[in-house]
């Protein structure tokens, strides 16, 4: 768009439609505890230099080979983590009225889930994975626990909500957002049984989308990942589909799908994104690099710049809120160019301030920053 009064105007006429739209999102759940690591310590508690960059880490472990090293981590804050939560979280904030599907404790709901639980009506699936978030100035390792994972089915979903409930629930949503596909082993066949056994009994729905992001596909084979980009491009069929990639993953997709690695600036971002839609004949490929986002439909390719936050309080989520603000946008109804600012801003709000962000907080974001 040529300038933010643009996307201003459409959220004006808009915006208000996010209150009726239903969405339900699952199905990952994470304990985050987000830490620093120390350089040098001069005192108790956080007295001390933090190493500054994931370089530098990496440079301190690599040194330890043959020897051995004590790196401390200290603890900032512990929060819901996974992609869903945090994902419905930021949509909960926009205004939409979001249901949770996911593990969120066992054998009771974890604490820092517990008003998450309350608001989305939570069907809880089991104990939650964790994650130690290490946070650097340029970038963020990612430590994981995730065995129960493995219990995630979609038997033990039905089992959970009830077959006939599950599939009211669905019926009723105007968006379905299925996320980290990489860590849940279970959810390729998850994604078929939605295909063969709830979808075609649904009901016919004006507005249905599905939202899929993938999540870091590194450790998974190129089979696996060929495989399930070919079952998400049937949930075509029954509402508009969007996969949602930050730059790597973008990147790996293009790469298993067979195209040469396009570069990261416009004209090459835009490329990506086409290529990856059109391959897999879908509604929309999103891809948004740190800096940058770029969206691709059968109207033809957007791009947007972002706001780049230098010293953000927060990096963790930054990608799910991403999502969370593409797909709000999506669902009032809002051009390529507008649901593209709506996302940027919705990460680059919550990275300034650690809070999701209100539809208020996002007007008053794209006002003084786009």
């Amino acid at each position: 768009m040529d300038n933010h009064k643009d996307i201003l105007e459409e959220l004006k006429d808009k915006g208000g439609s996010i209150k009726t739209k239903k969405v339900l999102v699952g199905l990952d759940g994470f304990v985050d505890v987000i830490v620093t690591a120390v350089d040098k310590r001069s005192g108790q508690g956080d007295q001390f230099t933090a190493i500054p960059k994931l370089a530098d880490f990496g440079n301190r472990i690599v040194a330890a080979a043959g020897k051995s090293t004590n790196i401390e981590l200290f603890p900032r804050m512990e929060k819901l983590g996974g992609n869903g939560p945090i994902m419905a979280n930021a949509m909960l904030s926009i205004g939409s009225d979001v249901k949770y599907v996911g593990p969120l404790g066992d054998p009771g709901v974890h604490p820092v889930f517990k008003e998450f639980a309350e608001k989305t009506e939570a069907v809880n699936l089991g104990e939650p994975g964790v994650t130690h978030a290490l946070e650097f100035n340029d970038g963020k390792l990612m430590l994981g626990k995730m065995a129960s994972l493995d219990d995630i089915t979609y038997g033990k979903i039905i089992d959970s909500v009830g077959e006939g409930a599950f599939f009211d629930l669905m019926s009723r949503m105007d968006l379905v957002s299925m996320v980290n596909w990489t860590m849940i082993p279970n959810m390729t066949d998850i994604f078929n049984a939605f295909l063969e056994k709830v979808l075609p009994n649904l009901g016919p729905r004006d507005q249905r989308m599905f939202f899929f992001d993938l999540a870091d596909p590194e450790k998974r084979s190129e089979t696996d990942l060929k495989s399930v980009l070919d079952v998400i491009s049937k949930f075509q069929s029954y509402g508009n589909t969007i996969i949602g990639l930050n730059l790597k993953e973008a990147q790996q997709v293009d790469r298993v799908l067979g195209f040469d690695e396009a570069p990261s600036d416009e004209a090459g971002l835009k490329k990506t994104a086409l290529r990856i839609r059109e391959y897999l004949g879908i509604h929309c490929v999103v891809v948004h690099p740190v800096e940058s986002a770029a969206c691709a439909t059968k109207e033809g390719a957007f791009f947007i710049k972002g706001s780049l936050c230098e010293k953000p309080l927060i990096t963790t989520g930054a990608g799910d809120h991403f999502n969370g603000g593409f797909c709000s946008a999506q669902l009032m109804g809002l051009s390529p160019e507008a649901s593209l600012a709506l996302a940027v801003s919705t990460s680059g709000s919550y990275v300034r301030t650690a809070k999701s962000p209100t539809l208020s907080d996002l007007e008053a974001f794209i006002n003084s920053e786009l």
